[in-house]
């Protein structure tokens, strides 16, 4: 009959080499896209390095973590079902952080004792320690116990009559570093917002999925992060290892309807409090300094072991980042906060690239092998598409070197031979949440209710190096 389909081998082996041809255009042209984006990135930090525009800061460790606090600061940990980590968390702050003008304060929920008893237990007699309890049964969202801590603060500072010049932020899992604080206290003087860096913690028992954070942190957070400052761009807060002024937490708080500086309704309530705070017109400062030891003065944290866990982690950024933060924080109309907003929300559209990039893959696998077996013809690309394929050749060799560079400087070479290596599985990932993160986006628009969507933490960087320094 005239409209019967046609299922012959040869005519499907023909039609897969039509996927893959369409699938390889799409993929070449926006990969390409994308290199260029990191290109111009890599462009502007090595100018910057090379003028002395970002000179390479030193400190002397001894001297900051002798120095006192110019004035009263506090800490805000917000925690809930955090018993396994917020201990040693609390404990290594209170011995690497003596100053006594410092009070923690440690958010909890009612309906979470295991995580209050853990903070009791760790804190002792530290009379720095203030634990905050929500009244509401947790989660809630991060950015709700925040607020409560923060109103914990302020009805401290009417009681005492004291203020506090310096908030700093801190997640229950973090490893803090002994001259952070002093540094932060100096710098934030003349700022209103100080942002350190972040080291992920290498994980031997997860050398993969754990430790794969430790080359995107050492790239973003060694040169995206640089040339973000040095342009004078928004600095979007890591949530960790950041210290904010009083004043301007206080501004934020009141353009906030006074429910306090952090928004409720946002899952990545540290990013946007740091476009909120440029926008304001506050100072930003993205402050990269080494110890006198040559160690890089940062917040040390261990990051998710298993693929679920990365998976959610990163699906909430991108959930958050890209897709809310468009809704929520819109575009600019300057070129540095354009490019800047781009870069911060492709993660989806990148997470769709590398899919097709896959299937790609398996298209051209499946092909080949039709080949081998009699079925149809291959197929050879024009100069066009061979010059495509040649250009994303040569800029994935860059991208894996720079990756390379970034992380053999803080890790060692080793680490950094293994970044390279963790490129397909860091792609899966980012296939894998980007997905996650696009239901996400959907439910919420169908009126889901926003809660907070935490990773569980097992592991903390004290005990992990310690276990390390017993097995040498």
């Amino acid at each position: 009959m005239g409209g019967d389909v046609d299922f012959s081998i040869e005519h499907l082996v023909s039609w897969l080499g039509v996927v893959e041809l369409e699938l390889l255009i799409f993929t070449s042209v926006f990969l390409l896209i994308g290199a260029l984006d990191e290109a111009l990135m890599d462009v502007f930090w090595f100018f910057l390095r090379l003028s002395g525009k970002v000179p390479a800061r030193r400190a002397n460790r001894s001297q900051l973590e002798a120095k006192p606090l110019s004035a009263p600061t506090a800490v805000m940990i917000a925690a809930w079902q955090e018993a396994r980590v917020i201990g040693g968390t609390i404990e290594h702050m209170c011995h690497a952080w003596p100053q006594a003008n410092l009070r923690i304060y440690v958010g909890c929920y009612c309906n979470d004792p295991a995580t209050i008893e853990a903070v009791m237990y760790a804190a002792q007699s530290d009379q720095r320690v203030r634990i905050v309890i929500h009244d509401q049964f947790g989660p809630t969202t991060k950015a709700d116990c925040l607020n409560r801590i923060y109103r914990a603060i302020c009805t401290d500072e009417a009681r005492s009559g004291t203020t506090r010049r310096m908030i700093v932020m801190h997640d229950a899992e973090d490893m803090v570093d002994p001259a952070a604080l002093a540094l932060m206290d100096g710098a934030i003087a003349n700022s209103d917002f100080v942002q350190l860096p972040v080291l992920p913690e290498p994980q031997h028992r997860s050398r993969w999925v754990g430790s794969h954070y430790c080359e995107e942190f050492a790239e973003a957070h060694g040169k995206a992060m640089v040339v973000r400052d040095a342009i004078g761009a928004a600095l979007p807060s890591a949530g960790v290892g950041c210290a904010f002024s009083r004043k301007i937490l206080s501004e934020m708080a009141w353009r906030n309807a006074g429910n306090g500086p952090f928004s409720e309704d946002s899952l990545t309530e540290d990013y946007e409090l740091g476009l909120r705070i440029k926008a304001a017109g506050g100072r930003s400062r993205f402050l990269r300094c080494r110890g006198d030891d040559g160690e890089l003065i940062a917040t040390r944290a261990c990051f998710p072991s298993h693929v679920g866990a990365a998976v959610r982690q990163k699906a909430r950024w991108l959930h958050g980042i890209a897709l809310q933060g468009w809704d929520r924080m819109g575009w600019s109309n300057t070129p540095v906060e354009l490019w800047m907003r781009w870069r911060d929300r492709r993660g989806p559209i990148s997470a769709l690239v590398l899919a097709a990039g896959y299937l790609l893959l398996i298209a051209t696998g499946l092909h080949i092998f039709c080949f081998w077996l009699g079925y149809g013809n291959l197929w050879y690309p024009g100069p066009l598409l061979t010059t495509l394929l040649a250009l994303n050749m040569v800029s994935f060799v860059w991208r894996a070197f720079i990756r390379f560079i970034f992380t053999a400087r803080e890790y060692g070479f080793s680490e950094g031979l293994n970044a390279v290596l963790r490129i397909p599985l860091a792609n899966l990932i980012a296939i894998m949440a980007g997905r996650r993160a696009l239901m996400a986006y959907f439910r919420a628009l169908g009126g889901g209710k926003l809660s907070w969507d935490k990773t569980r933490h097992d592991d903390h960087p004290p005990g992990m190096k310690q276990a390390r320094g017993a097995q040498s």
